[in-house]
């Protein structure tokens, strides 16, 4: 019989996200053993993102523990070769076993294993563990998202004039895409390699929003977008439309993350490249 949307809030995603949160954890394990240890590294996309050792360990962890437990799942995985039988499953893992591998070869610790599980196209449970922190991000249809145990809430600036200056993470060529006036009630922080992780501290409060530049993938988008969500916030695409997963294809464009007010504003000031 077929769900609908409304049958999929109402279902208890309960047990699959402690099974992805067991997951992840270990997973974590497995790449912190190899961090600050000088992992071997290989170059992919034509010699633009680098691959570790620690990423395939932590990956094989991953599939290991899910594809056991749920054969029934598609598996969706930065640094597995795509199996598009996943398009024919109700329900998919999307997983990166290391967002931020640059910072992580280079010794930042604001690295995480992200998993989520989709369910129709949208993330219904969602995890990101950050060994090298010690933190724990959860969220599932229906919960709270939660760091270690403890509930979150997105910031509640709506980038109006009230608001003094907005906490934004962004590159310098989506900054200068804003309206000037605009553009100078900005406070950019500092860039964050683990674009999981960026979103996560959005679903915290830490930073008001970001923008995505395009290319991100499901794999660094999926967990935290539930995440986000159940934290009062959104990610959305420059068409102010929600992202799917589990597609054919797995790449985006450009993306802003922020409480719903907030993104409205950012999608009215954001302009064409090239505007001064």
């Amino acid at each position: 019989m077929r769900l609908t949307d409304h049958d999929t809030a109402a279902e208890d995603w309960s047990s699959d996200l402690a099974l992805i949160e067991e997951a992840a954890r270990e997973a974590g394990a497995v790449a912190l053993s190899h961090f600050g240890q000088d992992p071997e590294v290989w170059w992919k996309n034509g010699g633009q993102s680098p691959v570790s050792a620690a990423d395939y360990a932590a990956n094989a962890c991953l599939e290991t523990i899910l594809t056991r437990a749920r054969p029934d799942y598609g598996w969706l995985s930065e640094e597995s070769r795509d199996d598009l039988r996943r398009l024919e499953t109700e329900r998919a893992f999307v997983v990166d076993p290391i967002d931020g591998t640059r910072g992580f070869l280079g010794g930042q610790t604001n690295w995480v294993v992200s998993v989520a599980v989709v369910s129709r196209k949208r993330p219904v449970a969602g995890v990101l563990v950050a060994p090298a922190l010690g933190d724990v991000y959860t969220a599932m249809e229906g919960g709270p998202a939660l760091l270690n145990g403890a509930a979150i809430r997105a910031s509640e600036s709506r980038g109006g004039p009230d608001d003094d200056e907005l906490a934004l993470c962004l590159p310098a060529s989506l900054a200068d895409r804003f309206q000037p006036r605009f553009r100078e009630r900005l406070r950019r922080a500092a860039y964050i390699p683990s674009l999981a992780y960026r979103l996560a501290l959005v679903a915290e409060g830490r930073l008001d929003g970001t923008l995505v530049k395009p290319n991100s993938h499901d794999w660094d988008l999926a967990a935290a977008d539930i995440i986000l969500s159940r934290a009062g916030a959104t990610l959305l695409d420059d068409r102010g439309k929600a992202l799917f997963y589990n597609r054919p294809g797995v790449r985006h464009g450009t993306l802003f993350a922020g409480n719903r007010a907030l993104v409205d504003t950012l999608l009215r000031q954001f302009g064409p490249p090239g505007q001064s």
